[in-house]
């Protein structure tokens, strides 16, 4: 079918140079040009589909859905129609005459609203493009979030791929339809007898207008097909009460902290899957890129929705697949919903001003809070959220350059590099261990992020691909870092987490994995309280859990004791308690989490919901 519609393309083109371009109709002049158009475009369309659109396996028809014949066929055409017009005018058939219109000012109104509609409609069209072939399956609530949010603090290589792409390519494009729309030509055709208009100047006007609605229409829709968007609209119109029937609210759940309270160190690993494993630990590498964190591992818990002995992690949820919404779940409970009304969670005392976090129940309870970045805390609003929520100390790129860590004009990658992070991170916990005060310490790595990771100077290369490296060498360093850690004298009475805060965007690295293949982050819990210790073997393994889950677990693997083992959404993994995933199923949760949530609305994305008293928490 496939070579079939490429063959009636080209014969289509064919036929309408001999109609209309062709002077001497004799039977071997039309099988000549019959025969050469149709090799001649169905060459440069495969071209075009290979280097420029770059679309792997472009004789492979079946690899690219039911549709893929069909869309060759429209791009056949479509380059055949160009190389007409090129024929027609070299050969003198087409030609063209200046004009005027006769209303300069009408003219001129219809020939701007065209521009403005086609630029609209191709930079969504590129970005759309841009988005799904850089960052893979991108949520709707991920991207509304994200566009109500602060950009601060993107990093170079994120924003410079933004630049060559959807913005150089929109500039062309628009440039490109500017010649043809401001064009004060009209076309005229010659041929073996009169000479006739082909396009006039109005003709010429009222065609921009309709490629300029056309491209944004086209454009919007190829984007709302693309991201699912009609998910919003479930979103902000079907009301759900799931998230208040099972609610477990931090400021009424009574909690018990031992009297020698632990310290908390929660290291966000960026991008870390289990699928970077091998196969036969539950990943789906042929060679371990991980070795180092396997080892650490067996020192651990880990919690797998696999069986033993293969590593697992939770499963994707609905506001909880990027790196601000990851923390957002880990530390209420809660996903991060689609702000209403109004709000974003990018202005001061504005991020989940109602929400009670685990920031926010430790600083009641006297810990000293620092949190870490290699890049600027103000990407997401991540400085709001760490300021509202537990006083954090900020330390991210700006404050290294305030505090002369780095130099004022030094800026790699997102900021500054995982080897000058963790270098830093020492620093800092020497410090807070000094305090006299049991401390909270939150790092987020950057190095393992898209698109094809940071690789800096001096890390080994022994695989073909960046990214394998990248990861290789970025869980090595992570793993010295821990092992720096556990030679302090503050390791005994420390728990450290260590998560990847969401599955991989770079889509290059994972195009050729196989669909049915479940991919998880990476979890493990090192030395948690005495209080865990006789937790059953059979609460690792075979479950079912989300990342809003891990709000409970963590406080549980610093020794606190949560009356009934649920604290916002979130189940305590050490507990026998049934997640809501395990108990509702993912699909139905998930579906309910999509819709809008008058509760979460009212109570935790504004300020009217009683702040945390720490009345219900007691120690032992």
């Amino acid at each position: 079918m496939f070579y079939v519609c490429g063959a009636l393309a080209g014969l289509l083109v064919g036929v309408l140079n001999i109609l209309f371009f062709c002077r001497k109709r004799r039977v071997g002049t039309c099988i000549h040009l019959l025969v050469r158009d149709t090799v001649f475009v169905n060459l440069v369309s495969l071209a075009l589909m290979k280097y420029l659109l770059r679309i792997p396996n472009v004789f492979s028809p079946e690899l690219h859905g039911p549709y893929y014949p069909l869309k060759f066929f429209a791009l056949t055409l479509l380059v055949g129609l160009a190389c007409l017009f090129v024929e027609g005018v070299l050969e003198g058939f087409l030609i063209f005459e200046r004009t005027a219109p006769r209303h300069r000012g009408r003219a001129w109104v219809v020939r701007i609203l065209s521009i403005v509609l086609f630029l609209l409609g191709a930079a969504t069209f590129t970005a759309t493009i841009w988005a799904k072939s850089t960052m893979g399956d991108l949520t709707p609530d991920q991207m509304l979030i994200n566009l109500m949010s602060p950009v601060g603090g993107t990093g170079e290589d994120v924003a410079a791929t933004i630049l060559e792409g959807p913005v150089f390519q929109t500039a062309l494009l628009t440039a490109v339809f500017c010649l043809f729309a401001l064009s004060p030509r009209k076309i005229l055709y010659q041929g073996n007898k009169q000479l006739r208009t082909v396009l006039s100047e109005f003709a010429r006007r009222i065609l921009c207008l309709i490629l300029g609605i056309a491209m944004l229409a086209g454009s919007l829709t190829f984007g709302i097909y693309k991201f699912n968007l009609t998910q919003l609209y479930d979103a902000y119109t079907n009301d759900s009460a799931y998230v208040e029937e099972h609610f477990a609210d931090p400021t009424t759940v009574p909690m018990r902290f031992p009297e020698k309270k632990r310290n908390l160190i929660h290291i966000y690993l960026e991008s870390l899957e289990n699928s970077y494993l091998s196969k036969d630990l539950g990943g789906y590498m042929d060679t371990n890129l991980m070795p180092e964190l396997t080892e650490l591992a067996k020192e651990g818990v880990s919690f797998s929705n696999r069986p033993a002995g293969q590593f697992g992690g939770p499963l994707p949820s609905t506001g909880g697949t990027w790196s601000v919404a990851s923390m957002v779940n880990m530390g209420f409970g809660l996903p991060m919903k689609v702000p209403m009304d109004g709000n974003s969670y990018g202005t001061p005392g504005n991020f989940f001003p109602g929400g009670t976090g685990i920031g926010d129940i430790l600083q009641q309870q006297g810990y000293e809070q620092s949190v870490m970045f290699g890049a600027d805390a103000d990407f997401g609003g991540l400085a709001h959220y760490f300021t509202l929520h537990g006083n954090f100390n900020i330390l991210d790129y700006k404050a290294a350059k305030e505090k002369g860590w780095i130099p004022e004009d030094y800026y790699v990658w997102w900021g500054f590099e995982d080897d000058k992070l963790y270098s830093f991170a020492k620093d800092e916990l020497t410090r807070l261990s000094e305090t006299g005060k049991p401390f909270h310490f939150v790092m987020e790595t950057a190095d393992t992020h898209f698109p094809d990771g940071y690789l800096a100077e001096g890390t080994p290369t022994p695989y073909d691909s960046q990214y394998a490296n990248v990861i290789a060498y970025s869980t090595k360093q992570t793993v010295e870092f821990v092992r720096w850690i556990q030679q302090q004298p503050f390791y005994e009475n420390t728990t450290i987490v260590l998560i990847g805060d969401h599955l991989s965007m770079d889509k290059n690295f994972f195009k050729d994995f196989d669909p049915s293949y479940q991919r998880t982050t990476f979890n493990l819990i090192l030395n948690p309280a005495p209080t865990v210790a006789d937790t059953p073997a059979q609460y690792y393994n075979d479950r079912t859990w989300a990342v809003f889950d891990m709000f409970p677990t963590v406080l549980t693997s610093i020794g606190v004791e949560i009356e009934g083992e649920r604290l916002g959404l979130g189940t305590n993994l050490f507990s026998g308690e049934k997640t809501l995933f395990e108990q509702d199923g993912v699909d139905f949760v998930n579906k309910e989490l999509n819709n809008r949530s008058n509760f979460f609305n009212e109570h935790i994305l504004l300020s009217k919901y009683q702040k945390y008293e720490g009345k219900n928490i007691t120690t032992y």
